[in-house]
């Protein structure tokens, strides 16, 4: 038995030495200027630390899905893992397409979707959920940065249009007349403009598109989709790649979750969105932007109506929300007990908490309160 104990405190302690290690990268990667929650200071982070409730979870957890994700996930999984001896989460980080696959076949206990399930999708699954059916859970928030490498230019604010004018190979140089009326007193070069965008289907692309054809319907004609439509530009694939590219290029532009701009000291603009003053792109922000929301998901499904036109002051409403899809009811016996433990973490304060420390957005309050209503009932 005290062996038993000295190893348990022992994986403890690593476990929140390494999240701590974690939050110090992240922090010193950051190039915003907010100020981060004490993930610098050294000391765990405040989930390391708080009641995380085991709840009879046991065995292997596999899960699987949206890369957006992929980061905040990490660090809950360290964090349970810690707390919960013997237990193990294994998320896959591949795509939104690929864990909803997963999840319709019965290989996962919960899937990671930067969109919400599509009716054919939610038939699917009544064949696995026995008795119930697959619900989204918003359980991740984040900005979507517009990250820039512009040689002498620090600080750079953009509209809808213009972003969309760029992105479309309407705008072609940093010194275009639109760019400079949104920045005076701004000295912009006349270097070309090598826009990048994901070469493949991407949840992230897909939430830009929508913002764009939302905010800027005239200046972007394309339909919001994960596959990129838009002429022109250069494409990579994965944000990661993207991200690597906009650093590395002069004149670039490229779009990606800010924990890639964060981790690689990536300037990101300020969007113009009427209100008061530009935004810049953090995670309290985007929570001011999700906050408008609307639940468009009935019963226990909390699939959300994003507001991609808020004008409302401090809010970045180029933001994307990941779900975690569940069986509502018919969950596999041997799994439910981990499912509903870890979900209950990820949507406790203490949980939602790691995500502000790390360049995510917390599900507002109000809709949070939902989610966990919604997984203290899955049966």
């Amino acid at each position: 038995m005290k062996l038993q104990r000295k190893n348990r405190l022992r994986a403890s302690a690593l476990g929140a030495l390494v999240v701590s290690g974690a939050l110090v990268l992240t922090a010193c990667g950051s190039d915003d200027n907010t100020k981060d929650s004490g993930s610098a200071s050294g000391k765990p982070s405040a989930a390391a630390a708080g009641d995380i409730k085991c709840d009879g979870a046991k065995g292997k957890l596999l899960a699987s899905g949206s890369s957006a994700q992929k980061n905040a996930i990490e660090l809950w999984v360290k964090n349970y893992m810690a707390a919960c001896s013997g237990v193990e989460v294994n998320y896959k980080s591949s795509s939104s397409g690929e864990g909803i696959v997963a999840f319709n076949q019965g290989t996962v206990g919960f899937a990671g979707s930067d969109s919400a399930l599509k009716p054919e999708q939610v038939e699917e699954s009544k064949k696995i959920c026995t008795g119930g059916q697959g619900i989204d859970l918003p359980m991740v928030g984040g900005p979507i940065a517009l990250g820039f490498n512009v040689a002498g230019v620090d600080k750079l604010n953009l509209d809808a249009a213009t972003v969309a004018n760029i992105f479309n190979d309407k705008i072609k140089k940093w010194d275009d007349e639109a760019i400079k009326k949104l920045n005076p007193g701004v000295t912009l070069p006349s270097t070309p403009i090598q826009a990048f965008h994901r070469s493949d289907d991407s949840g992230t692309t897909e939430n830009l598109t929508k913002y764009l054809k939302a905010a800027a319907p005239d200046a972007w004609p394309h339909e919001a989709a994960k596959k990129w439509a838009a002429p022109g530009g250069q494409s990579a694939s994965g944000s990661a790649s993207v991200a690597a590219q906009v650093k590395q290029v002069d004149g670039a532009i490229g779009y990606f979750e800010l924990s890639f701009a964060s981790s690689q000291s990536i300037k990101t603009v300020d969007l113009n969105t009427g209100a008061a003053a530009p935004v810049a792109a953090t995670g309290e922000n985007a929570s001011k932007a999700i906050a408008a929301a609307k639940v468009s998901g009935t019963g226990s499904d909390l699939a959300l109506k994003l507001d991609y036109t808020t004008k409302a002051d401090g809010a970045y409403p180029l933001v994307l929300v990941t779900y975690e899809v569940v069986c509502d009811k018919g969950n596999k016996a041997e799994t439910l007990p981990t499912v509903k433990s870890f979900l209950n973490y990820t949507s406790s304060d203490a949980g939602q908490k790691v995500l502000l420390e790390n360049g995510y957005a917390p599900i507002p309050a109000e809709i949070n309160a939902k989610v966990r209503e919604a997984v203290a009932a899955l049966s």
